[in-house]
């Protein structure tokens, strides 16, 4: 094995490399820390609850690589069994059955699902949703909510949230005005808003929405909200896709879906279902499902989609979920973490707004409740990016975005949950 040379500043000289050779020096543009100054950490290995960087400082980890890695990171059967699976071959082309069995288990789990397509990416399921919404109702427009992000295809690329957000870009160039002008945007937790929507336009195909939003900091829905999505979209003959690329096996086993007991039309899932590897999927009914191709005319493909590698990592994670144990300590530990941090924050002086749903949290920097992208917008970047590196200083990695939420895996135990409350206590010393 060829040994890595480690200097002091490592990861500044990988950063200086990655600049000449790739856009912004990064292959996801959150991951620039423009949303916290500084250079990015080049991360060389992570662990349960901890990543290592590339100049050999250990972090406990709140990133969980944007959600997926809710059993911890490296988690030993699931490394175990893709080195079994890789030595039968990385990718076929062709039909597998551990395919079939991650179907199984994401139609026994998510209530509105019965058939499933497996995709690669989030990006590629919110894609597939919206080509199979305008398919099956011949109408173009779709309606999404201001600060949700649901991939970067150019009909979702709107009002986005997540790195546009964090970058302050606006409608990206590049996206035809003549396809931005079929997607209309709302603000979040306004029902009224919609039925406004829904007033002036009578040919929306779908409404698309994170049921928890994740893309502009945790923002839950209010007491209500969904279900009068739910009945706006009925009643009007539009679609309701739920993007639960984050919130799918995350909040529960069977997504915000169960948890709020709304059922959508769609749901696009991801993150969880790979167990860390690259993933995407979409379903809903077998009525529905049967219009993608090769059953119907709506045409949808992927090379490497169903792939053993990701097959075999997400039906591992998605079989240690059916313990519903799990989902109770992953709330009573990110209750505790969510606590802390913000009596830390209050101990200190400041005004945080912490907001939780199961083993997603974000805290705002900011004094007023956040339900919305407007909320979120009020939040305090600087401040933010100050508290960031203060963590990192005392060895906990955030998100490097205010408008990103952060992860709790099983691997986050009591101990690790009270040294991260001791490092913020620590921190908000520091920035104060």
């Amino acid at each position: 094995m060829t040994s890595i040379d480690v200097s002091p500043d490592r990861s500044q000289e990988l950063f200086a490399r990655a600049l000449e050779l790739i856009p912004g020096g990064v292959n996801s543009p959150v991951r620039a820390f423009r949303g916290v100054g500084g250079t990015p950490l080049f991360i060389k290995s992570a662990s349960g609850a901890t990543i290592t960087d590339a100049d050999e400082r250990t972090y406990i980890d709140y990133v969980g690589s944007w959600g997926p890695m809710i059993l911890g990171h490296a988690d030993e059967e699931i490394v175990n069994a893709l080195a079994e699976a890789a030595a039968n071959g990385t990718s076929f082309g062709a039909p597998n059955e551990l395919e079939v069995q991650l179907a199984e288990e994401i139609v026994a789990a998510i209530p509105s699902i019965e058939m499933v397509r497996m995709v690669n990416s989030g990006t590629e399921a919110t894609m597939s949703a919206i080509r199979l919404a305008r398919g099956l109702t011949a109408r173009d427009k779709i309606v999404k909510f201001e600060g949700c992000y649901h991939g970067h295809a150019d009909s979702l690329l709107v009002k986005a949230g997540s790195g546009v957000a964090t970058l302050g870009l606006p409608d990206s160039p590049g996206v035809p005005a003549s396809l931005a002008q079929h997607t209309l945007t709302v603000p979040f937790n306004n029902a009224g808003a919609l039925a406004d929507v829904f007033k002036q336009h009578q040919d929306i195909a779908a409404v698309i929405i994170e049921p928890v939003v994740g893309n502009m900091g945790c923002v839950p829905p209010q007491p209500g909200f969904l279900n009068s999505v739910r009945q706006m979209t009925s009643q009007h003959g539009a679609l309701l896709i739920f993007d639960e690329v984050m919130t799918g096996f995350r909040v529960a086993r069977g997504g915000a879906q169960q948890r709020y007991d709304i059922r959508p039309d769609i749901t696009c899932l991801g993150k969880i279902i790979g167990g860390g590897l690259p993933v995407g999927a979409y379903g809903g009914s077998r009525e529905l499902m049967r219009n993608i191709a090769p059953t119907g005319p709506i045409y949808q493909a992927g090379t490497l989609s169903g792939n053993p590698l990701a097959m075999t990592a997400g039906l591992l994670t998605l079989r240690r979920l059916r313990d519903e144990t799990i989902y109770q300590t992953l709330e009573d530990n990110s209750a505790r973490l969510c606590e802390g941090l913000s009596s830390a924050a209050a101990a200190a002086g400041f005004r945080t707004v912490t907001n939780r749903v199961g083993s997603m949290w974000t805290s705002f920097f900011n004094g007023e409740p956040v339900k919305d992208w407007a909320g979120a917008n009020k939040s305090d970047r600087a401040l933010y990016g100050r508290f960031f590196h203060a963590m990192l200083d005392e060895g906990v990695y955030l998100a490097p975005s205010q408008f990103e939420a952060g992860f709790v895996s099983i691997t986050h135990t009591n101990d690790i949950i009270d040294q991260t409350i001791d490092a913020a206590r620590k921190a908000f010393q520091h920035v104060s």
